[in-house]
């Protein structure tokens, strides 16, 4: 058989294929070569795999990117939350501090207190009045005295089943009876619809009132507790030749910010005479008058 016949060539390479196959298996002769092998095939190895190292490198470097732009909107979003949070628990903790003051409030008064809830405005700017949320069914009467935690808000007017409208103090129809804390000076204080001012009415020229004054409830009419500040003058005005002062005050309380308010109930009012209509002392016009 010739050695240049194909077939003995390929079972030549068999035959060595085997012998050294079991070599290799029984005997350690085979490792240097396989190692020799080996380091002369790495390049070859590192070439051939490269696509593939190359394919899962971009795919991890493109999941890695998708992972931390999802993560970055997961925590924008979740910074958008605890922000939401924050500003909510800011307004509770502004909240139980009014309601802190309004109860601290409720323990100097006289009688019965009932908080309630400002749920609404009214619309009419000629009218001042605010929409609280308790009504017949919690005992609310019409001309019960209205508080904030700094002083008088205004009167109920209005009754409702489960709602109630309160007449502010500052509205131009709502007249009481206030004293000088100073030195007992009584007046009437009366509303001008314009924002936070009050008058002073029927002041004479002469009277001990200076800018500065604190004006408080009288108890007179037994709508508003005696005693609880109400305004605080801010201009004395002494006119040459007027029999009476042009006197401003401001109101103590926090009108256009109080959310809570409380509802007292002073002593209970005597049954008014039953000729008092045609003795004319209603207050006109709806003017929710204390004490005149």
């Amino acid at each position: 058989m010739s050695s240049s016949n194909p077939t003995y060539r390929l079972l030549i390479a068999l035959v060595l294929a085997v012998v050294l196959m079991v070599l290799d298996q029984r005997t350690p002769w085979a490792q240097p070569i396989r190692y020799v092998f080996g380091y002369l095939t790495a390049p070859a190895q590192y070439l051939a795999h490269l696509p593939v190292d190359t394919a899962r490198f971009v795919s991890r470097q493109t999941q890695s990117r998708a992972e931390l732009l999802e993560d970055q909107e997961r925590l924008n979003r979740q910074v958008l939350i605890l922000e939401q949070r924050v500003q909510k628990l800011a307004v509770l903790e502004a909240e139980n501090t009014r309601l802190r003051e309004l109860l601290n409030s409720s323990a100097s008064l006289e009688g019965s207190v009932l908080v309630a809830e400002i749920i609404g405005l009214d619309p009419d700017p000629n009218r001042q009045e605010i929409v609280i949320n308790k009504g017949a069914r919690e005992g609310v009467r019409r001309g019960q005295g209205v508080l904030e935690a700094q002083g008088l808000i205004g009167q109920v007017v209005e009754v409702g089943p489960l709602a109630s409208r309160v007449l502010l103090i500052t509205d131009a129809s709502h007249a009481m009876s206030v004293q000088v804390n100073r030195n007992g000076v009584r007046a009437i204080l009366a509303g001008t619809g314009q924002g936070n001012t009050l008058r002073l009415l029927y002041v004479p020229d002469t009277a001990d009132v200076q800018q500065g004054d604190l004006l408080v409830s009288t108890g007179l009419g037994q709508l508003y507790p005696r005693g609880y500040p109400v305004a605080e003058v801010v201009s004395v005005d002494h006119r040459s030749g007027a029999a009476f002062a042009d006197i401003l005050a401001r109101p103590k309380a926090q009108i256009d910010r109080a959310s809570h308010v409380l509802l007292v109930e002073s002593k209970p009012v005597e049954p008014a005479p039953a000729d008092q209509d045609e003795q004319g002392d209603a207050p006109p016009d709806g003017a929710e008058e204390e004490g005149q």
